[in-house]
């Protein structure tokens, strides 16, 4: 890369973790980090590698990458040799598919339902970097109803979620269920709990806490809501299907990128969302339902604008 006489392609550059910054030669190099999860070892050599060919600091991104500021192009081949060394990659840019986004999940989370990391890992595996030919592609993991990674902005975002259900004789009317859960699907009625389904968020909370373990899992996955993004336009994107095994996580991805290709032919930059709101959300709903009949909603609506603007005052 050191031949001056080359002509630099910015846009190749950049849908391959190379992005431009202000200073002549000088780039921000984003790695790749699924899940946001970095082994020690790894977080070194990265270390290593900025301190000798990058800035005075390194960034961590929204999306949980970290980039290299300030590496001059002729150290392109160096940089990613070193970081090599530690199995460490450089992510990817344009319209494919990004680098996953998770919470730390169940395994120490004491909120967290299902195993995130692996999720994220699993598509960063099989799905990561695959063209679109329309747009970016962002998938986020959130452990738990608490949504702390914002999934529900992602392109396709996955919620884990239990659904509890009650062995009566178990019971012994203490009313801890009740007082822990926060959204009131539960009440004392007679001295035994009765549950709302309505108002229940799929939290767990009332399994956690029965000391006689009468509150059971009944039903467990992901909710996964389809079609928001961040941006100058934001969209939050709205529910699809419900307790999704964790198992079909890549072959849920992988229907709605199917889908998504299919309708955004011919209408150049354009993200699913605005896709489902041109199309309206039934196409994509059939489309998911003769895939996934058991966990795929009834009904459901667009993805919902989210009004940052401040407007005249």
């Amino acid at each position: 890369m050191s031949d001056k006489t080359t002509k630099i392609d910015l846009s190749n550059l950049k849908a391959g973790g190379f992005i431009k910054e202000r200073g002549k030669d000088l780039f921000t190099v984003r790695l790749r980090i699924p899940g946001g999860r970095l082994p020690i070892d790894r977080l070194k050599k990265i270390a290593e590698v900025a301190e000798k060919h990058g800035g005075e600091f390194v960034h961590l991104s929204v999306r949980q990458s970290l980039e290299l500021i300030n590496v001059r192009f002729d150290d392109f081949d160096a940089v990613v040799a070193e970081l090599g060394e530690a199995d460490q990659k450089v992510a990817s840019c344009g319209a494919r598919v990004r680098v996953p986004t998770a919470c730390g999940g169940c395994e120490y989370n004491p909120n967290g339902l299902v195993d995130t990391q692996k999720a994220a890992l699993e598509v960063n595996d099989q799905l990561f970097a695959i063209p679109t030919g329309h747009h970016k592609f962002k998938v986020g993991f959130a452990g738990c109803p608490f949504d702390c990674p914002k999934s529900a902005t992602n392109d396709v975002g996955f919620q884990g979620g239990i659904w509890p259900e009650l062995k009566a004789e178990d019971c012994i009317s203490c009313g801890l269920c009740a007082k822990s859960c926060t959204d009131g699907a539960l009440a004392m009625e007679n001295g035994k709990p009765v549950f709302d389904e309505s108002r229940c968020t799929y939290c767990g909370d009332c399994v956690k806490v029965c000391p006689t373990e009468a509150w059971k899992v009944a039903r467990k996955g992901y909710s996964v809501r389809i079609g928001g993004k961040w941006g100058r336009r934001p969209l939050v994107g709205t529910l699809y299907a419900t307790f999704l095994p964790e198992d079909r996580v890549i072959d849920f991805i992988t229907e709605v990128l199917a889908w998504y290709k299919k309708k955004a032919e011919g209408l150049g930059r354009i993200r699913l969302g605005d896709i489902i709101i041109k199309e309206g959300p039934e196409s994509l709903l059939n489309h998911l339902r003769n895939k996934f009949p058991e966990w795929v909603v009834d009904e459901t609506i667009p993805p919902q604008v989210i009004d940052t603007q401040i407007g005249a005052r």
